[in-house]
Formats: structure tokens, sequence, C-alpha cells
């Protein structure tokens, strides 16, 4: 199995520091699980709710880190995990 490497956008790090600390504990934890297990199985934990998304964000991802909080990603290389925004998400 390849070893995957989770960074962060600048966005990202910045929305970090306004997000509460159980937010960032979980994304933590989804990081630490994407470098130890692979995003392929990682994407297959329930908890997270992985999913595509579409329209104007075709090619991302999000997982949920809280009933409101969203983490989105890309994996533009293989070895490569990019989070891009962390954000509220609009219902």
């Amino acid at each position: 199995m390849r070893t995957q490497r989770v960074v962060m956008a600048p966005a990202g790090t910045r929305a970090l520091r306004r997000v509460p600390r159980h937010i960032r504990e979980k994304l933590e934890f989804w990081v630490e699980s994407v470098e130890a297990q692979g995003i392929a199985a990682v994407r297959r934990t329930p908890g997270f709710h992985d999913e595509p998304l579409r329209g104007a964000r075709a090619g991302q991802r999000s997982i949920r880190l809280s009933r409101v909080y969203r983490a989105i990603y890309t994996t533009p290389e293989p070895t490569l995990v990019r989070v891009e925004e962390v954000s509220k998400h609009a219902y």
C-alpha cells in the first residue's frame, strides 16, 4: 500500500483557526487515519460520510466533521490528499 500525505491549503489552515476544538480534533483524526490506512480505506468509514461533490465542485469530495461542519478535499496526485476548505455547510 502506498503511503498518502495530507496537506492543508491556505484557506483550510485559516478556517481551522476559527472552528471549535472538537472539529479540529476530528479533522486531525481523519488526517491520521488517511496517512495510516490510505484514502480508499478511510472513504469506506461510515462516520465520515465521505461523498463526491457535484456541480461547480465536481472533482472534489467532502467529509462531515459534525452536523454543521465539513471539510472539502481533493486528491491531485495518487499519494497526496489536499484539504481545500473547512466550513459550515449551508443546507
